[in-house]
């Protein structure tokens, strides 16, 4: 168990490009990164308005003088300073990604990123040869990952527990876009609108969530050969991007996935599980218990395990924040991604191997990949395409 006691040696030196005023990720980000003190925002360019961005940034304790009007700004000016900011986390709208994140690397930061970290797959390369190039860590913003019943699934699966898998099961379907809210929400808006959220809505918005998942917890040999992929826009007015999808793929191994991409699931409050079945049992986990996993072997009654008990691994509790029964959530499973963040930093400016598992800019590629392959498919009529 955590019991808030320090866990790297000097809190990272950190920045915020968006997340500004109304932005519900930014106050994710914020209170994830600095739940712990593993971080310390000491600057930003928190909005494309340069005033209006100062002035939050100032509410937020940071310094006048390090409230920037851009991201361009921000990074110049603080490479001069001695007490400098070391990494950044970007929370901007989906076709920002790609530029700033390659600027910040540029500059010598190490870089937590909103997903998609770009739009396509030349993009992702690129990325991916500057961070082997700069030495800097990249995290991609899955943040459901942190929860602690995704490590006991991951490690149940490599125990050999559930068996040989034999079928990934995914959503992410929610309701709360049923209709065209983007013409009374901003924040929806520049979803529906190509030319700033990519080839894809909902694809990129929530089914590479589930996916990434499913890439922590199975094997690393379960690789994706081939996907089928069929998109529809029930809201006219979003053509050509999609509100809903659904794609079935194969892994190599003879596994087979299904991933349910939605945002016109009405009456779902959430919609995000996943079900991973092997030939001897299956787990299944849903966000909207975070707490509990279920674990089902045939003939036998369903098993229910819940977070910080004593018959989990040691590595599924570690991150536990308080004693089983209460409830922990959204804002703890991001809290502890931002820890992983900050422990790659402090080792990898130490020159020290990283030897747990992240989100990284290998986790951002395949999630533009998987997309893309997506994409390609469903516009051509819904046809299986090699992976």
């Amino acid at each position: 168990m955590y019991y808030g006691e320090k866990r790297v040696e000097t809190p990272i030196r950190w920045a915020m490009v968006g997340g500004g005023k109304g932005s519900q990720i930014g106050y994710i980000h914020r209170s994830s990164a600095l739940r712990d003190f593993n971080f310390q925002l000491v600057a930003g360019a928190f909005d494309i308005d340069a005033a209006r961005g100062k002035a939050f940034g100032e509410s937020l304790h940071v310094a006048a003088d390090r409230c920037y009007p851009d991201y361009q700004t921000l990074f110049a000016e603080e490479a001069k300073r001695p007490d400098g900011i070391q990494a950044v986390s970007i929370a901007t709208p989906n076709f920002t990604h790609f530029e700033i994140a390659k600027a910040a690397l540029n500059a010598g930061l190490h870089v937590y990123c909103e997903k998609p970290m770009c739009f396509n797959t030349e993009e992702a390369a690129e990325l991916e040869a500057l961070v082997e190039k700069t030495g800097k860590i990249m995290f991609v913003s899955y943040g459901y990952a942190g929860h602690q019943m995704i490590e006991q699934g991951r490690k149940m699966i490599a125990d050999g527990v559930l068996g040989k898998i034999r079928i990934v099961k995914m959503q992410f379907a929610h309701g709360y876009h049923n209709v065209a809210v983007e013409k009374n929400a901003a924040s929806t808006a520049w979803r529906v609108d190509p030319k700033k959220s990519g080839p894809s809505y909902v694809l990129g918005d929530v089914g590479t969530h589930p996916l990434y998942l499913a890439e922590a917890m199975l094997p690393e040999e379960m690789k994706v050969k081939r996907l089928l992929c069929s998109r529809q826009s029930f809201v006219e007015s979003r053509k050509p991007l999609e509100d809903n999808a659904m794609t079935l793929m194969e892994y190599e191994g003879g596994a087979v996935g299904y991933v349910w991409s939605s945002c016109v699931n009405a009456g779902a409050m959430f919609g995000h599980t996943i079900r991973i079945v092997g030939e001897k049992a299956s787990i299944e986990w849903n966000a909207e218990f975070p707490n509990q996993l279920a674990y089902e072997v045939q003939g036998e009654p369903q098993h229910i395990m819940h977070r910080a008990m004593d018959y989990l691994y040691p590595e599924a509790t570690a991150d536990d924040r308080i004693g089983g029964g209460h409830p922990e959530g959204l804002f703890e499973s991001w809290a502890n991604i931002y820890s992983r963040f900050a422990r790659a930093i402090e080792l990898t400016e130490k020159g020290e191997p990283v030897d747990f598992w992240y989100p990284g800019v290998r986790a951002g590629a395949e999630g533009v990949k998987w997309v893309e392959k997506c994409v390609e498919s469903a516009d051509q009529g819904g046809v299986w395409v090699d992976y």
